[in-house]
């Protein structure tokens, strides 16, 4: 048998929603990851004292309970882990793994059970269904009933809002209330937001950057709350997912960051970080709210009731002892200007990354914090605004892109580096590799660089100039411009004095001085052109050009383009007809193409026999032809014959 036991998607129940990761069993402990969120659920084996095998809605799952009165609820098994995990747990755990069916009966009344953070309602001793009473946010009594309210996760489409018991009177001890019993087993446990006395510290007006404002803080035992001018936050612990503490680029103040999971909210906005800004020089004296004695058993030397040091210090201290999480600092990484964070801006704020041991933070507007497991690749881009900077690209393995853009190019051989020596997947690593990872992407010249806006615009001006010079070429021909001729000076409208004597001055002019003399700019006068294109006269008895095949069939299809569109415009018909020929067939279409052949190849054979009878080339037949249609137009009732027989006349 192996030392260790891997399952993959192992789904875990937080707050109504399913969250799926791994679950490895080992001979020392039993840890499971939240692929979502990355945290990690840590059982050593010497604290496990019970095991339950149980059928659920995705499959099989398993309940571990724990010394410490802890429980951890695991589902997603197949039927034919139950040997293989039983075995191991007997060989290594000496906890045999129980199979437990729960109660499928339909009853709505039972027995309420608390164990540990669980509320157990059974029937029969089979549990119907269990409520984690972490997950209760208020607890309500009334006559014979207790309310429980719980928290909602925003990633569920259907919540539980509420659950109700009906607790019957009891004739046994008259001291006893069992509702008030009742609730208070479950406020025990709980995750109430309410202020159940004072608070063990307060921090008065401390900025905040993520919801933007200033705020009191008040540290309770159970959750924090942010009191400022216009909104309260009230955030338990059980929610607050990692803590950062990152110094600014100016090493002057410190960013404390909370990570949130499940978010707080405002509305519809969500804050799935609470960014707090401090200064350096900032210090306090702090008290806390508890005996001394009370700190020493309740923190262990985590906390001192009288301490003093700087601001940022003392509140990211006290919230590591109440959270009981690990504060994440920035690792070895350095910047081109020695800080530990890059200036860039993501989306359209600017702001600081910081390339963690595990992960990269962005903050402030919006966070981001990608973790290295969950990044497919990354990617070294151009900027593009300037060559002086470089985009840096994380792909995740969910396929969402974050694009942090506008970093120095000085910073590249850091990044780059720092990627590399994190085993990340570069994107673009052939192209990197043909470089030293310590010199900058872009070299000291830009003359080297093929940069295809710059060449863009040569394209397009080398086009203008071919436009300007055939322009000036049409204009050299024209009688009233003549500026292809450098020893011509151009009179200047309204000049009266612009006059032969200057051209006369010039001929005087030797040849070599002609050379010498830089040629004058001419000044262009645009001038109205009044001229008109002399139109070309049509000969009536020229054979007339052949229709395309779409011509021809439009002609033989338009009345019935008519009777189907009653009312339909020339313009619409043209429209219809257009579509129309798009869909017809292929076999239709050479057809009316094989007709538009046809017609093609008599017109060619009658334009043959009218050129050989001399149509078309003399002046007088121009001027015959002139004649006809000038009569044609004038003596519209006539027929063609007579009009014929008067251009002879």
């Amino acid at each position: 048998m192996s030392d260790t036991l891997e399952f993959n998607d192992i789904y875990q129940e937080v707050k109504g929603s399913w969250n799926d990761g791994r679950l490895r069993f080992s001979k020392q402990t039993v840890v499971y990851k939240s692929s979502k969120t990355g945290k990690v659920d840590s059982i050593s084996v010497p604290e496990l004292s019970q095991a339950l095998w149980r059928r659920v809605c995705l499959g099989h799952g398993i309940k571990l309970c724990t010394t410490t009165g802890h429980v951890y609820k695991y589902d997603g098994f197949k039927d034919t882990d139950f040997e293989k995990i039983s075995e191991y747990f007997k060989a290594n755990y000496k906890v045999e793994l129980t199979e437990k069916d729960m109660c499928v009966k339909g009853w709505n009344w039972g027995t309420a059970k608390f164990n540990g953070p669980l509320l157990s309602f059974e029937v029969s001793d089979s549990p119907v269904f269990e409520i984690p009473l972490a997950s209760v946010s208020q607890c309500a009594t009334g006559k014979n009933e207790v309310t429980l309210e719980f928290h909602q996760n925003d990633d569920t489409e259907v919540s539980l809002m509420e659950v109700r018991f009906y607790v019957p009177p009891t004739t046994g001890d008259e001291g006893a209330d069992p509702v008030e019993a009742f609730a208070q087993n479950v406020l025990s446990k709980a995750d109430v937001i309410q202020a159940t006395g004072d608070a063990v510290c307060i921090f008065r007006e401390l900025q905040c950057l993520t919801p933007r404002g200033r705020y009191d803080i008040r540290i309770y035992p159970t959750f924090l709350h942010l009191h400022g001018k216009t909104f309260d936050y009230k955030i338990p612990y059980t929610t607050v997912l990692r803590l950062f503490l990152l110094p600014h680029k100016d090493q002057r103040q410190m960013f404390f960051v909370i990570s949130l999971d499940p978010p707080i909210k405002q509305g519809q906005t969500r804050y799935h970080f609470l960014i707090l800004l401090f200064s350096k020089e900032e210090d306090i004296n702090l008290t806390l709210n508890m005996s001394e004695e009370e700190v020493e058993r309740r923190f262990e030397g985590k906390l001192n009731k009288n301490m003093s040091g700087s601001l940022y210090e003392m509140v990211s201290r006290v919230m590591k002892a109440l959270v009981n999480r690990k504060i994440t600092v920035p690792g070895n990484f350095q910047g081109h200007s020695g800080a530990q964070c890059i200036t860039c801006s993501y989306k359209a704020s600017s702001g600081l990354l910081y390339p963690l041991e595990r992960g990269f933070i962005y903050v402030h507007k919006p966070p981001v914090h990608l973790r290295f497991e969950e990044i497919s690749c990354v990617n070294f881009a151009r900027g593009t605004t300037t060559t002086r900077s470089f985009d840096f690209e994380i792909e995740t393995k969910q396929g969402n892109q974050y694009t942090f853009s506008s970093i120095e190019r000085e910073e590249y051989g850091k990044l780059f580096d720092f990627v590399n020596a994190k085993k990340l997947s570069i994107k673009n690593r052939g192209f990197k590799e043909g470089m030293k990872a310590s010199d900058d992407m872009y070299s000291d010249s830009d003359d080297d660089q093929h940069d295809a806006y710059l060449e863009r615009m040569k394209q397009e001006g080398k086009i203008r100039e071919e436009a300007n010079d055939s322009d000036d070429s049409e204009a050299g021909s024209d009688e009233s411009f003549n500026p292809g001729e450098e020893d011509e000076d151009i009179a200047e409208e309204y000049d009266s004095k612009a006059s032969a004597s200057e051209s006369s001055g010039d001929d005087a002019e030797s040849e070599e001085e002609k050379k010498k003399k830089p040629p004058k700019k001419a000044k262009i006068v645009k001038e109205k052109k009044t001229r008109k294109k002399e139109k070309k006269m049509k000969d009536s008895s020229a054979p007339k050009r052949p229709m395309s095949a779409y011509m021809l069939w439009l002609n033989s299809s338009r009345e019935r383009i008519k009777a189907e569109n009653p009312g339909i415009s020339v313009t619409e018909i043209s429209k219809k007809a257009g579509e129309m020929w798009k869909q017809l067939s292929k076999d239709k279409k050479e057809e009316w193409e094989g007709k538009a052949e046809e017609a093609k190849k008599e017109y060619e054979r009658a334009m043959k026999e009218y050129r050989e009878g001399g149509g078309g080339t003399s002046g007088s037949s121009k001027k015959y032809y002139a004649i006809f249609v000038l009569l044609e137009y004038l003596f519209p009732h006539m027929v063609i014959g007579q009009l014929k027989t008067w251009t002879h006349v």
